[in-house]
């Protein structure tokens, strides 16, 4: 299990992965607004749980590990952005969801993803949904 700061981590590395191909630790500094001796701190943390593959000034490499659980970080934050519209919530989406992710097991982002899809499949209940949010704030 990884702490919520590492979890950060691997969640940028791999989105970076995806979008370009490569990450760098400066690439990962700028993203999250933290200096290049803590990323590369994080790095050697996560190779050596068995995530990255890293060395010393080469470009960041996830392993099958590192991949996987990466993109179920990425997908439960989208989850949670989606979850967050579906319902109505009036917040900023990013900064909310980077809130919650951390703190959910993985069978309640299971659900959370259960209900975002059946909402997407029955449009109508999700709208009821929001009329009732509407009529109780009155």
């Amino acid at each position: 299990m990884l702490s919520p700061s590492l979890e950060d981590y691997l969640e940028e590395i791999y989105r970076f992965s995806q979008q370009k191909g490569f990450v760098r630790t400066t690439d990962i500094a700028l993203k999250l607004d933290v200096s290049l001796p803590s990323v590369t701190k994080a790095v050697k943390k996560l190779t050596q749980k068995g995530y990255l593959d890293y060395e010393r000034y080469q470009n960041i490499q996830l392993t099958s590990t590192g991949k996987k659980l990466g993109k179920f970080l990425v997908d439960r934050n989208q989850t949670l952005r989606d979850f967050l519209e579906v319902i109505g919530s009036d917040c900023d989406l990013e900064e909310e969801a980077e809130a919650m992710e951390h703190y959910l097991s993985e069978e309640t982002v299971d659900s959370i993803t259960n209900l975002v899809k059946f909402f997407a499949a029955n449009p109508d209940y999700q709208q009821e949904l929001l009329q009732f949010q509407e009529e109780i704030k009155e």
